[in-house]
């Protein structure tokens, strides 16, 4: 009997604990340890599969949206794991021993739908990429060869550098980004030195409708839209956007929740796939390891929309795929 990612992918999406080979060995009579091993030394499974297994599922929206963040496998216990380094964790709030991993998700907005399209591995000790460097890749595979339509793309403060600001503005999409307090801005242009964000004076009219500033750096004729969106009592954000009619800052603080079913993705895939527990050692073996853990998930999601499409038993707009988890058949083309 011949082991396939099928195989794989059927074990992360039953098992609830126990990602290892050796647990999974166990439960399979006619494959040994050394066979599953071997299958996920030599296959290289890259995130053109999660591509091509998304791709004819989804539904493209001409106001779609693109959002990109990363995530970081836990791996706090390991030792010789080749990809592991230390990075900043997001929710950890610190450093922390793990695999850093980029996904890009797509949102249709009409039906409030999302779906990871493609994804990146931070290894820059290898491929000598930074994030930025894999979101740019990511972008222009999308615009020039996945060709999904989309208009907007939203991400976080980690990703709001001059470089991938100005490439976005350059592929004619609009884009909606946090910036820092203490980014350096002019809303008087040139009339007083740059000064933070935080320090900007506000009038009543502009807290409604934003204002137009330029951020240090920038060329000279490249502004930005800015909204100044409280958040919560302790918490207010500055959302950077190069959409100089949009003139609702209530509009904007709608805009900017969509960015949230990233997050939504990062739990969902943490939870119910096991990408954060495999034990091997080579790269390898990771890498093929996360593939078959974002295949899992686009089935699992895919599934769920369906179930709630046909069922129509919940009002909001989508369904816990952990509901439905124990009684799935997975297919992986």
């Amino acid at each position: 009997m011949k082991f396939t990612k099928l195989d794989y992918c059927q074990y992360l999406l039953s098992s609830q604990i126990n990602y290892t080979m050796t647990n999974l060995a166990e439960h399979l009579e006619t494959i040994s340890h050394d066979a599953i091993n071997y299958y996920l030394k030599r296959e290289k499974l890259t995130p053109r599969l999660l591509w091509d297994n998304v791709k004819e599922v989804i539904d493209p929206d001409t106001n779609g949206y693109i959002i990109f963040d990363d995530s970081v496998l836990d791996k706090r216990y390991s030792k010789e794991i080749e990809i592991v380094r230390k990075q900043y964790s997001g929710n950890e709030h610190g450093v922390l021993k793990g695999i850093g991993v980029v996904s890009c998700v797509y949102v249709n907005p009409t039906f409030q739908k999302f779906w990871v399209i493609d994804y990146r591995i931070f290894n820059p000790d290898v491929d000598g990429k930074t994030k930025i460097d894999h979101v740019k890749d990511m972008l222009q595979n999308l615009v020039y060869h996945k060709l999904l339509p989309f208009d907007t793309v939203l991400m976080d403060t980690w990703y709001a550098v001059h470089s991938l600001m100005l490439y976005i503005d350059s592929l004619d999409k609009i884009y909606y980004c946090p910036l820092k307090n203490n980014r350096l801005v002019d809303d008087i242009f040139g009339l007083e030195k740059y000064k933070r964000i935080e320090l900007l004076e506000w009038s009543a009219e502009e807290l409604d409708c934003g204002k137009i500033i330029k951020i240090k750096g920038f060329p000279a004729n490249k502004k930005v839209k800015l909204f100044r969106v409280t958040v919560s009592t302790n918490r207010t954000d500055y959302i950077a956007t190069n959409d100089l009619s949009q003139s609702s800052t209530d509009v904007v603080q709608e805009v900017c929740k969509i960015r949230w079913k990233i997050e939504e993705f990062h739990r969902e895939i943490k939870q119910l796939t096991g990408i954060e527990s495999c034990q091997c050692r080579k790269a390898r073996l990771q890498r093929n390891h996360i593939a078959c853990a974002m295949l899992v998930w686009a089935r699992l999601k895919n599934l769920a929309y369906r179930t709630y499409l046909r069922s129509q038993e919940v009002a909001a707009s989508r369904l816990s795929i952990s509901l439905t988890k124990q009684r799935l058949i997975l297919v992986v083309a």
